[in-house]
């Protein structure tokens, strides 16, 4: 079941892709370094963000019975 509409994948694949270059892009990982080991927690956050832009399935929004998909669309 999809649960993750158009607006919600875009965005969550742009803050992924965000966070995972975060880490690796020069400019980006000045700003990043000071937070110590929690930027690798950013890291994993932008990875499951980009994984479930790329399942269109968000596990939090299925146990909390969320859906960001038009009613019409069901796969």
């Amino acid at each position: 079941m999809v649960n993750v509409g158009s607006f919600d994948r875009t965005l969550r694949f742009v803050l992924g892709a965000v966070l995972v270059a975060a880490v690796f892009v020069p400019p980006l990982a000045a700003w990043v370094a000071p937070l110590g080991t929690w930027k690798y927690a950013l890291t994993v956050w932008g990875a499951v963000m980009l994984l479930t832009a790329a399942m269109r399935v968000c596990p939090a929004y299925s146990l909390l019975g969320i859906s960001t998909c038009r009613t019409g669309r069901s796969s």
